[in-house]
């Protein structure tokens, strides 16, 4: 199943394979695997998003957290449409959503960026993938739910060498039961520098945040929650 608590790497600097989004909860979580003891490979996907700004956040934060590696592996989302971070036509909703997922979900996006970090920690002879997932104060997309992660879990030990010859295949989603004022604490006791990260849907080129979109709004009460000034950056009104 997945996980909500971190275990001792199964060797010293053993290779895990870290998805870096640019933001304050995948860099929590890079945290977190590196101070379990991972040797830690990042992956970022560049997707047509249109907050383009995350990905030389994550840059930033794949080296200030000392990532082995750090790759950014190009698959565009922008060609099938479905939704407003990839799609020009659409606007990032600026009000909270009554119900339903938002059009801020990109379909499978998560599924597409696991399979690929299964299929670098296969090749590193690694074992472990870390996913900042979090069920508590998220847009409530379905990729993020506790039920996916174990899923996604089952199908790398059905679907890999190494999960059926070898040793299991593990997800590990830190973060998943942890409230925004939760991951933001536990990114400060690591030692998160959370000015490096970018959070917004339609961050600009300098990567300042809207102020106005969901993911905005979440990280804002997030920080205001943990009692701690919040480092974002805003485009002037």
């Amino acid at each position: 199943m997945a996980r909500t608590a971190l275990a001792a790497a199964p060797r010293r600097d053993a290779p895990a394979v870290v998805l870096v989004s640019g933001g304050l909860d995948s860099a929590t979580v890079l945290a977190l695997a590196r101070e379990a003891g991972y040797a830690c490979h990042a992956l970022s996907l560049d997707y047509g998003q249109r907050h383009r700004a995350e990905l030389d956040a994550a840059r930033r934060v794949a080296q200030a957290l000392g990532a082995v590696r750090h790759e950014i592996v190009q698959v565009d989302f922008g060609r099938f449409g479905g939704s407003s971070l990839t799609d020009a036509r659409m606007q990032v909703p600026t009000n909270p959503a009554s119900q339903g997922i938002p059009s801020t979900y990109v379909p499978a996006r998560n599924t597409v960026m696991l399979s690929l970090a299964l299929s670098w920690v296969e090749a590193l002879g690694g074992h472990d993938l870390f996913y900042g997932a979090n069920a508590v104060d998220y847009s409530g997309y379905p990729d993020c739910r506790p039920a996916y992660v174990e899923a996604f879990e089952r199908l790398a030990n059905l679907a890999t060498r190494e999960g059926v010859e070898g040793q299991a295949m593990r997800v590990h989603a830190p973060i998943i039961e942890l409230s925004k004022a939760e991951i933001i604490a536990e990114g400060l006791r690591l030692g998160v520098d959370f000015s490096l990260t970018v959070s917004c849907y339609q961050a600009d080129e300098q990567g300042r945040a809207c102020g106005r979109c969901d993911s905005c709004r979440i990280r804002a009460a997030g920080f205001a929650a943990a009692g701690v000034t919040d480092p974002t950056r805003y485009r002037p009104l």
